[in-house]
């Protein structure tokens, strides 16, 4: 019994590490691995993947997300390499808090009216600003070329690009000099996401992001932040701005009520949406 026993626990390490050679096979494709496709891929069951998740990350090889695993950005490239920014990829945020994000940017496109000239910054929540813009007339410069795809596409809104660097992973485009088309360019409110909101103020987590942010917010009088209730946990070491520089803020109910005081306490006004309440309407 003993010997079936120590066997079956060999037999179950083999397995495992099988499954982890899998899993870092499909990372290596794919920015995302989402439980059902490990299951798909090895024939283990969501418990057995679910193990080999927490395994992996707590290796270091990948980083938890919900419902699935997250390749880690490659420290140093090889030449030939295609280089990614270093923050979460636009195909995985945008899986995350999808119904507070598209409220949080109804409410955004709310306060535009047709004829303003506006900057949009690349992100997740921002992109979902695309939706609620279909009608609107605006002038929109952007660096976000899946939002600037939707306008072009499928609204009457004039778009503008900047001149850069397509980052694919992230869905924005970079420029890696001082001057260029942006330069030219006024507006009368930026509509700004980030990876996190703090007391510093707005954070990201690229140096070549919070760079390109903090060129389009010169053009631009006011700064409205989104933010959904998962960005006020602390991540990311780069202060695109201080708090002060922010004329507003949308998030959604589940913002931490210690976080809108402190916004609120350096003149921020916030603007607090309801999620649950939009999306029960909208069924």
């Amino acid at each position: 019994m003993t010997y079936l026993l120590k066997r079956k626990w060999e037999d179950d390490g083999v397995h495992e590490r099988e499954r982890w050679q899998v899993i870092k096979t499909l990372l290596r494709e794919r920015s995302l691995v989402r439980i059902a496709d490990a299951c798909r891929a090895t024939g283990a069951s969501e418990a057995s993947v679910r193990r080999d998740f927490a395994s992996l990350a707590a290796q270091g090889v990948a980083s938890r997300v919900r419902g699935g695993l997250e390749a880690l950005a490659a420290p140093h490239p090889t030449p030939g390499d295609i280089v990614t920014l270093a923050t979460r990829s636009f195909d995985v945020s945008q899986t995350l808090n999808i119904d507070a994000k598209r409220t949080i940017a109804k409410a955004a496109v709310a306060l535009c009216a047709d004829g303003d000239t506006i900057i949009i910054n690349g992100g997740t929540t921002t992109y979902q600003m695309g939706d609620y813009l279909r009608d609107r007339r605006l002038k929109v410069l952007t660096n976000s070329y899946p939002l600037a795809e939707i306008l072009i596409h499928h609204s009457k809104c004039r778009v503008a690009l900047p001149g850069g660097e397509i980052y694919r992973e992230q869905g924005v485009i970079v420029s890696p000099f001082e001057e260029d088309a942006i330069q030219h360019y006024s507006a009368t409110r930026m509509f700004m996401s980030a990876i996190s909101i703090g007391p510093l103020g707005v954070i990201e987590g690229d140096p070549l992001l919070a760079r390109a942010e903090s060129k389009l917010l010169k053009r631009a009088e006011k700064l409205i932040v989104l933010a959904d209730s998962s960005k006020f946990a602390a991540r990311g070491s780069l202060v695109v701005c201080p708090l002060s520089r922010i004329h507003a803020l949308v998030t959604d109910s589940g913002a931490p009520h210690t976080a809108i005081d402190m916004l609120r306490q350096h003149g921020v006004e916030v603007i607090v949406v309801d999620a649950a309440a939009e999306s029960n309407a909208a069924a």
